[in-house]
């Protein structure tokens, strides 16, 4: 061997066991959920993809950080120098805590966005989207169109589209628009990131019109490293200069700190205008609590100043980004479909794809959802028409361009074999896809259906 082998850039400290239940016992587990993977007990998964907010290891560092959590009501330490992190690695002088990410939407919605707003982004995720409809405003996607013989080379998929951007603002004018919420990466469109050269376009069409720009930025850390690695000229880049280029043309930010602080709980949003900052700070005190420490515990937000700094680390980025591309070439051998080029979080696999005989309105994602528990105990979630839900006014369905099974992968918790059960579980189900049929829903709330709707096999 000419060449050394790759290895992580860290070892193991400690273990949790994991135990698989037996092809029966899953089947019946899963039924008792009611088709739905969030209802299921996590102790009868055995490989949990469903989500990678607040599912990471923390490491050394975090975990003594933990110790010098200052739990004071007003003016806390742990606040201090969780402001102080912001301030140095993003740039915003204004800094708010909220428990979690769409905490921090539901602050910053209340603040800013009122009934009849337009809100356009890059497909805004489903809390985005629940917290812009919930208060009868409109999101619009202007996200860039990629054609398919593109699709599987095309680099930042995550993009806004200039041309849609300033059509949707020629067609309803700047004083009805907010903001503009860019999501570094893109959850919705398969975890596809953001180029700097679209962070600038879009800023200038913003700062154009008057209009302030937001990022989403629960994953902005993995976007950096997709900016160092595929955009010309940053290559030579450290990850955390890339960091403050990127938000040094947004004028606020929601972070869901679940993800790329890799924290266990925690949100906040940072400003730059201090009116916005202090409109604000009355909601938060009403929903998450006073302004230093917003329904977070000192001892949280010192592991989320630690976290920042840690995935901010080329060598941590290199090895999280490469488990997610590990797991999509084992997909792809088997001649499965997925988003190409991998997102850096997740893994999406294209059920309309896998399933071409059943409709988007027979759900074919959670068809393979529920079909991926039973084979591999594996739980994903379905990023399709049930999460897209129904249209606020018409009550119609609306079933999206994509239709996927996201397999979202913690950090630093899953080794390569574990990976490897992932796709073993997929051919599984390929090598039968012709037997599957559909879903229907039986029960939904009105809004955000996905997290609690009951279903029924067709």
């Amino acid at each position: 061997m000419s060449k050394m082998p790759y290895a992580e850039p860290w070892r193991i400290k400690m273990v949790e066991s994991l135990k698989m239940l037996s092809r029966e016992e899953r089947i019946a587990k899963i039924a008792k959920a009611d088709y739905n993977l969030f209802n299921l007990a996590a102790e009868d998964v055995y490989i949990d993809l469903l989500t990678d907010s607040g599912t990471g290891a923390m490491s050394d560092k975090q975990w003594s950080a933990l110790m010098m959590g200052d739990e004071s009501y007003a003016g806390s330490k742990s606040f201090l120098k969780m402001k102080a992190t912001i301030n140095e690695l993003l740039g915003f002088p204004y800094v708010l805590p909220t428990h979690q990410g769409r905490a921090a939407e539901n602050v910053l919605f209340s603040a800013t966005i009122k009934e009849g707003d337009i809100i356009p982004g890059n497909a805004h995720f489903d809390t985005t989207k629940g917290h812009i409809e919930y208060r009868k405003a409109i999101p619009v996607d202007c996200t860039i169109d990629v054609p398919e013989a593109q699709s599987k080379q095309h680099p930042f998929k995550g993009n806004i589209d200039i041309n849609k951007l300033e059509a949707c603002i020629a067609q309803y004018g700047a004083a009805k628009i907010p903001m503009v919420i860019h999501t570094v990466t893109c959850n919705t469109g398969g975890g596809q990131p953001v180029s700097m050269e679209n962070l600038k376009q879009v800023s200038a069409v913003c700062r154009k019109h008057g209009i302030p720009l937001i990022f989403d930025s629960a994953r902005f850390a993995e976007n950096a490293y997709f900016i160092k690695v595929r955009e010309a000229g940053y290559q030579d880049k450290p990850i955390k200069a890339i960091v403050k280029e990127m938000f040094s043309y947004a004028e606020g930010m929601t972070m869901s700190a679940k993800k790329d602080a890799i924290i266990n709980i925690g949100g906040f949003i940072a400003l730059r205008d201090e009116k916005t900052y202090q409109a604000c700070c009355t909601f938060g005190i009403i929903f998450e609590g006073f302004v230093t420490y917003g329904g977070m515990s000192g001892r949280d937000m010192e592991a989320l100043a630690a976290g920042l700094m840690e995935s901010t680390e080329y060598e941590y980025l290199h090895a999280r980004i490469s488990q997610v591309e590990y797991l999509g070439k084992l997909i792809t051998d088997l001649g499965i479909p997925i988003v190409e080029p991998a997102g850096g979080h997740a893994i999406y696999v294209d059920a309309k794809a896998f399933f071409p005989q059943i409709p988007q309105l027979q759900y074919p994602a959670q068809v393979l959802g529920v079909a991926l528990y039973e084979e591999a105990g594996v739980r994903g979630v379905e990023i399709g028409t049930v999460l897209a839900d129904r249209d606020p006014v018409t009550r119609e369905e609306r079933p999206p361009k994509l239709e996927l099974l996201r397999l979202a992968i913690p950090r630093r918790v899953y080794t390569n074999n574990h990976m490897e059960v992932v796709a073993w579980g997929l051919e599984q189900i390929w090598q039968k896809r012709d037997s599957y049929r559909g879903l229907k829903i039986t029960w939904e709330a009105p809004i955000m259906r996905h997290f609690t709707a009951s279903f029924a096999r067709l």
